[in-house]
């Protein structure tokens, strides 16, 4: 007889496929798939999860833009209507699920659920594997086609403290050196070798230390590598509280979630503004060059 698990979700970050199958009708499925990453609403009427609401992470409001930042953090206002457009009630447990074929991909989970925490959410869960792992399995079900439109509902948004840093905090940080900046992209973007298009200038924050976010994502399995991998992984990260970052807060989320909700390490917090929004004002400073502040 199958074991309820619903009992059993407060907390439970990454939801096994199997898991979710038990409860599909005791959760709210949002499949955030994007024509950037796995096809799109395209590819979710031709199979989704069955129940699943899609919802855009690229173009549906998951983030907002002022000046060059374009990962911002929407406001409470915004992220109520945004809920409530989706059918999702403040004691929804919510599941996203993602195409579950790249690192970019997984952020993408990850910074939704970010957001639902910051939005004081905290039933909330990522498919491991995403659909690529659900559909690995004929046994598990399918659906086509438009799918459920959802009931509207009422959700006043609070947003929390404490998972968000901007560029305030980011500048203290900096000047105190009371915190870790970890950056998450790609080492030719930390040492300034390559640019954004989104950022002003190359380079890194200064005194920051590296990170690629893709390191924690095994491709073999569709998803994150083993939480043992990760503690080693993230290790080196040195002591105290930690600030993600990358160029638009979307690479980061995925350091963010290792460090903060699968290895439960206190005070970790991201930078949804990144680069994007730092480097645009001149008398900001960024280091270049330098990589001797690479993690191993």
């Amino acid at each position: 007889m199958p074991i309820d698990r619903t009992e059993m979700l407060e907390h439970l970050p990454l939801m096994p496929p199997e898991w979710l199958l038990e409860c599909l009708s005791a959760v709210r499925t949002l499949d955030i798939r994007s024509a950037v990453d796995g096809g799109g609403r395209a590819a979710y009427e031709q199979a989704h999860i069955p129940g699943a609401i899609h919802t855009d992470y690229v173009n549906d409001g998951w983030r907002t833009t002022r000046g060059m930042a374009t990962g911002l953090l929407p406001d409470a206002a915004s992220l109520s209507c945004l809920f409530g457009r989706l059918g999702v009630r403040p004691d929804d447990h919510v599941v996203i699920v993602s195409a579950g074929t790249s690192a970019g991909d997984f952020s993408a989970a990850a910074r939704v659920y970010w957001t639902f925490r910051c939005a004081e959410h905290c039933a909330v869960s990522i498919l491991d594997g995403g659909m690529a792992k659900w559909h690995s399995d004929p046994m598990r079900p399918l659906e086509s086609g438009n799918g459920l439109l959802p009931k509207p509902t009422e959700y006043p948004v609070t947003l929390r403290g404490g998972l968000r840093a901007d560029v305030a905090q980011v500048s203290a940080a900096i000047e105190n050196r009371d915190a870790v900046l970890l950056d998450s992209r790609a080492l030719g973007y930390f040492a300034g070798r390559q640019k954004s298009p989104q950022v002003a200038r190359p380079g890194r924050l200064p005194g920051a230390f590296h990170l690629d976010h893709a390191r924690a994502f095994d491709p073999a399995r569709n998803g994150l590598r083993s939480r043992f991998e990760l503690a080693e992984l993230f290790s080196s990260v040195p002591p105290g509280p930690v600030v993600n970052y990358c160029n638009t807060g979307h690479q980061a989320a995925t350091n963010w979630f290792v460090l903060s909700e699968l290895l439960r390490r206190p005070d970790v917090t991201l930078y949804d503004g990144s680069l994007s929004e730092w480097a645009e004002e001149p008398a900001r400073p960024v280091e270049q060059d330098a990589i001797d502040a690479t993690v191993p």
